[in-house]
């Protein structure tokens, strides 16, 4: 062990194994039981012990292993209050065993992703269980992003905890013949993290950032499926924007959009093997979701060679992306695309035709519709939405860049509504 820490020290030490291990110590700890609920608990349970015990201590040479073996005990305690019988065997050499690596291209995380993925288990909270469970995700987060009430989606998580357990579904990688139709929950989670990570500025030298955490898991899958198109998709799609990554903030950490980012600074190397994935993808004959979105991204690569964007490139890729996974941000995106391409009115029809009661709490949707209206020529209208998106808006960096907009649509600095001021001293 290292010498006793200070409580910030253990705090900071026992945040960064949460956020990077998460996943692999709740896959090893449901691995035999396939509780995932109480996995949480005695995990939770293993953290506040470390919380209590590294300060005197030390952080432990291996926090990992440490809080497998917290965990892991508050398990046999439990188990014991019921009555439960395990087999014993030494604790040292099963963590070393479960610990260890299980092959080039295995990860523990894969095998609680598929499962998370299993048929029985709601096609409409299969995604939003490996958000959780494996990559640490909090209900509150999972719900904004797919735009429900927290209370609705907390109680889905505990359902499909409950079904695992009470069906003893098998914690393994699923048959090849059965990957494919548990593929698409797993692909969407990953995305999902990555937009999580995303939002936050997750740096991709960080080992514990969730943008980092999401490809690597993607380049696990697409090695696991090397025919499969759609994992292929889905890393170049998350190479494309991780290329810019450097690009979104300025000398001063203010925001800088796509259209105004500098090019010289996205990484090549990235830019050309995304380029290379989805070409590779296209030869399977075969166009879905993350292919799509990827070859958007390809069109937006494109605009310093060409000196333009081709709206009518991406109008239609935006087509097919609805036609094969209709959703509000691809609804959202082609309404920005049909206004730029000279029809506001049409863009601004499409965006109010969403349903309201989504998208009310979607900050791109306002973003969106400030956008069309402005160049619809309504300014009022672009005023108001802005505002909205400002209130939605939690990254500082945005909101600052969200507010400047607002200001030169308003005419005036500091005309923001009163109700929507963000300075925290007001």
């Amino acid at each position: 062990m290292t010498t006793p820490s200070t409580i910030e020290g253990v705090d900071r030490a026992a945040e960064r194994v949460a956020r990077s291990s998460y996943g692999k110590l709740i896959a090893i700890l449901t691995r035999r039981d396939k509780d995932i609920a109480a996995a949480e608990d005695a995990l939770s349970e293993a953290l506040v012990a470390a919380l209590q015990r590294w300060p005197v201590d030390g952080v432990p040479n291996n926090p990992e292993a440490w809080l497998i073996t917290a965990a892991r005990n508050r398990l046999k305690n439990r188990a014991r209050a019921h009555g439960i019988q395990r087999a014993a065997e030494p604790e040292i050499q099963r963590r070393l065993d479960e610990l260890a690596p299980h092959g080039d291209q295995f990860d523990e995380r894969l095998s609680l992703m598929f499962l998370c993925a299993h048929p029985a288990i709601d096609i409409a909270v299969r995604t939003p269980l490996i958000l959780q469970v494996v990559l640490g995700i909090d209900a509150g987060r999972i719900a904004r992003a797919f735009l429900v009430e927290p209370t609705a989606m907390s109680q889905r998580l505990v359902r499909a905890k409950a079904r695992i357990r009470d069906a003893g579904l098998r914690y393994a990688l699923p048959e090849a013949g059965d990957m494919p139709e548990r593929l698409g929950a797993v692909l969407d989670a990953i995305y999902a993290a990555f937009g999580q990570g995303w939002d936050r500025l997750d740096g991709l030298d960080t080992p514990d950032a969730l943008t980092g955490e999401a490809i690597w898991l993607a380049r696990l899958i697409v090695q696991l499926m090397p025919d499969q198109p759609e994992p292929k998709g889905l890393l170049a799609l998350m190479l494309y924007c991780a290329a810019r990554q450097t690009a979104r903030r300025d000398g001063k950490g203010r925001f800088v959009p796509l259209d105004q980012q500098d090019p010289r600074l996205w990484d090549r190397n990235l830019i050309i093997e995304a380029e290379g994935l989805l070409m590779t993808a296209a030869r399977a004959g075969t166009f879905g979701r993350f292919q799509c979105e990827a070859a958007i991204q390809s069109v937006h690569i494109q605009r310093p060679i060409t000196g333009a964007l081709n709206l009518a490139a991406l109008r239609t890729i935006y087509d097919l992306l609805i036609d094969r996974a209709d959703s509000i941000a691809a609804r959202i995106g082609r309404a920005v695309v049909i206004a730029e391409a000279g029809d506001p009115t049409a863009a601004l029809a499409e965006l109010d035709t969403l349903p309201l009661a989504r998208v009310r709490a979607h900050q791109p949707w306002w973003v969106a519709r400030s956008h069309v209206s402005a160049l619809a020529g309504l300014r009022d209208d672009a005023v108001a939405s802005i505002q909205e998106a400002i209130a939605l808006t939690e990254d500082e960096a945005v909101r600052a860049h969200l507010i400047e907009r607002h200001e030169r649509l308003a005419g005036a600095a500091g005309s923001l509504d009163a109700n929507h001021r963000t300075d925290p001293a007001i």
